[in-house]
């Protein structure tokens, strides 16, 4: 709910109403509520002694951070995907083509098709941690496409180069090229959100 926007930014969190629309008692919503104020997905607002949860605004101090460690965890996947066996790394890199080749109407199937093609790098190799660690963090970046991405589909033609450096990197098996094309991708991807808002402003901010 917090990563589609069903749940605003910088929203107050009321355990009771959570409670009445998920059909469950508070007890399991105040322990979610501890696990995704951990994770980032919330965060506590001090009003004198008293404190209140509210949806963790979209700012953009937290995208550069969110965008920084999901790169650094893609580049390293990436290294260990282009050093995959040849005939591992041309069917993979045949499935990246494909989903990077589509051209959808729909501005959410684009977040949906961008999402796949990461997965496909990360889950090619990595190991149980890595793929934890990027479980964990890439959701939060994904609220960010979900609520200013739909205003750089027109940019879309710049995304796609980037992930064709990734493909070509992929299948020639070189390591250093699909780390540097997956590191231009999420540093170009830092630079149009981190555009956006400015234009738009910080979802949440209070």
């Amino acid at each position: 709910m917090i990563v589609m926007g069903q749940l605003s930014p910088g929203s107050w969190v009321v355990e009771a109403d959570l409670a009445k629309r998920l059909g469950m008692s508070r007890t399991p919503i105040r322990g979610a509520l501890q696990w995704l104020q951990r994770e980032g997905y919330v965060i506590e607002h001090k009003e004198g002694k008293k404190g209140r949860i509210l949806i963790a605004p979209l700012t953009k101090e937290d995208a550069h951070e969110l965008y920084t460690i999901v790169g650094h965890l893609e580049s390293l996947a990436g290294l260990h995907t282009a050093a995959l066996p040849e005939e591992q790394r041309e069917k993979l890199a045949e499935e990246m083509n494909q989903i990077a080749t589509q051209r959808p109407v729909d501005p959410r199937r684009v977040f949906d098709l961008d999402k796949e093609f990461h997965s496909r790098v990360v889950e090619a190799s990595a190991g149980p941690r890595l793929l934890a660690l990027h479980h964990s963090v890439k959701p939060q970046v994904e609220r960010y496409w979900r609520l200013y991405a739909s205003s750089i589909i027109n940019e879309l033609h710049v995304s796609v180069a980037e992930h064709n450096g990734i493909i070509a990197g992929v299948r020639a098996g070189d390591p250093i090229a699909t780390q540097q094309a997956l590191a231009r991708n999420w540093v170009g991807g830092l630079e149009r959100i981190s555009g956006l808002i400015d234009l738009f402003g910080e979802r949440g901010r209070w």
